[in-house]
């Protein structure tokens, strides 16, 4: 239990004041825990924030895994869902992080053909699109134009009216267009039906289903209405950002600080944990009633991630020199492959062509890596607690729509999905989605309740992805869970958001 005190770049973060009471803890110093740190401490509430690596950030943290010089993001690096976040908005993100914006957010490369490519500019990417152009457009252009009312119904806690109902129901309707076998009626060419099936795997299923159009829809909308940016220097950026500010504010965070159980904890008001269904069941141990620890024992955590770094001497040669310009890439060929795909990482196969997601920040960023030199971010889909070490499978993968890679990688470093778990808790058997991404998790993320982030424990709630709205760096969870605690146990009724100004 004796850590030490730091918020990395934020600067010293004061006494743990565990020997007396505080207004409120937070336990884990990812983008909810540190949102919901944020809007307590906004409230002028006394907040200490334990977090058991020895950096703030959890998903939003970068290293060098490795070379020296080569800076790598450990999960998150494209962040679409920060610049649209309700929260990140109220937080001014923007102003405070130098976020940068590759030409094309994503591309999806495919073998002898030019790739699909998503512009930032919606015409040029309908363009490139050809005869298939103008269903394009109308598919996302709605969306992009009510951008922000689409991303308030999406990242809403799903208890909620939408204050911009006509959007919330384009987006529906789009998800349950592409949810269903109708998903690619109105598409004639492979480029347009491989991009929306490579977005949609980000929810690490199979894509012809409800929970993973959306997702899909929503990240490609996005990709047009604010991009997909890549914070200079590293996702960490963000972390010590909001470190910093909660600092500021008076808020104090305990970093190398792991907490094993509640009873840890000084006493407090009110305990927001972000952390999974497991680890709830961990921190708690018999003080949950027998039928709630229950049902987060039957709570599904989903197929995983085998993360893949490169150092490499030079850019990635693509085939297509227009993925030049793209951000992330999504190497899973056509829309039936990618399909196929998913489907055996879901039966608990290694596909010998696993679905790789790519990011090659030196296209905004070159100061990633040393001068003329380069970093490659890469994951490949994997069954749920994998030990495989797949970093060959995707060293084919991206040579085959990058002839000559190979002979670029300096360096390679493999974390496998059970690794993952060891370096982040919440990641369990390597599921980076805070659980699995089907329909009924969505909608009732982690239990089916009314209120899905209050626990039978007194005070206690959970802010984490495991909760509504899922994953993600967008903070929504911890600014859902801090409005009821505000709310409920310290009597404020007010805009959360507003406090942050």
């Amino acid at each position: 239990m004796a850590g030490h005190v730091s918020t990395g770049s934020a600067g010293s973060t004061g006494s743990a004041g565990a020997a007396g009471r505080v207004d409120a803890v937070v336990v884990g110093a990812g983008p909810n825990g540190l949102a919901a740190a944020l809007l307590l401490a906004a409230a002028g509430l006394e907040t200490v924030v334990y977090e058991a690596a020895d950096t703030v950030g959890g998903g939003m943290r970068t290293a060098e895994p490795t070379l020296p010089g080569f800076r790598h993001d450990l999960c998150s690096v494209a962040h679409p869902m920060a610049l649209a976040s309700p929260f990140f908005r109220a937080f001014g993100l923007a102003d405070r992080v130098d976020l940068l914006q590759p030409p094309a957010p994503y591309a999806q490369p495919l073998d002898g053909a030019p790739a699909g490519i998503a512009y930032r500019d919606l015409d040029r990417t309908a363009e490139r699109l050809g005869r298939d152009g103008r269903a394009w457009r109308a598919l996302f252009g709605p969306l992009v134009e009510r951008w922000q009312g689409m991303a308030e119904a999406a990242l809403s806690d799903q208890r909620r009216f939408p204050s911009d109902l006509p959007t919330a129901a384009r987006l529906g309707l789009r998800v349950a267009e592409f949810g269903t076998p109708a998903w690619a009626a109105r598409f004639r060419e492979p480029a347009a039906r491989a991009m929306l099936a490579g977005v949609a795997a980000h929810a690490v299923a199979p894509p012809r289903a409800l929970a993973p159009a959306g997702a899909g829809i929503l990240l490609a909308a996005l990709a047009h209405a604010v991009g997909w940016p890549v914070p200079r220097g590293g996702s960490q950026a963000i972390a010590d950002a909001m470190a910093a500010e909660l600092v500021r504010r008076g808020g104090r965070v305990l970093t190398g600080h792991r907490i094993e159980s509640l009873a840890e904890l000084p006493a407090a008001r009110a305990v927001l944990l972000d952390v999974t269904p497991a680890g709830l069941l961990h921190l708690a141990g018999r003080a949950l009633p027998d039928g709630y620890a229950r049902r987060l024992r039957a709570f599904r955590y989903g197929s995983a991630a085998c993360k893949v770094d490169f150092a490499l001497s030079g850019p990635v040669p693509w085939a297509d020199p227009a993925c030049a310009e793209a951000g992330t890439l999504h190497l899973s060929g056509t829309r039936e492959e990618t399909v196929a795909v998913e489907r055996e990482v879901a039966a608990g196969r290694h596909p010998a062509r696993p679905y790789v997601l790519a990011v090659q920040p030196g296209v905004v960023d070159p100061g990633r890596a040393p001068a003329g030199r380069h970093t490659l971010y890469s994951y490949a889909h994997v069954p749920h607690g994998s030990t495989v070490d797949v970093g060959d499978a995707v060293e084919r993968q991206i040579e085959r729509f990058a002839p000559g890679f190979r002979d670029l990688v300096l360096a390679r470093s493999v974390t496998t999905a059970a690794d993952q778990q060891l370096h982040n808790p919440n990641y369990v058997g390597g599921d980076i989605s805070g659980g699995a991404m089907s329909l009924r998790q969505t909608a009732f993320r982690p239990v089916p309740a009314l209120d899905p982030y209050a626990t039978p424990l007194d005070g206690v709630y959970l802010c984490s992805s495991s909760t509504p709205p899922g994953p993600g760096v967008h903070g929504m969870s911890g600014l859902h869970a801090a409005r009821r605690a505000l709310r409920h146990r310290f009597g404020l009724t007010g805009d959360p958001l507003a406090r942050l100004a």
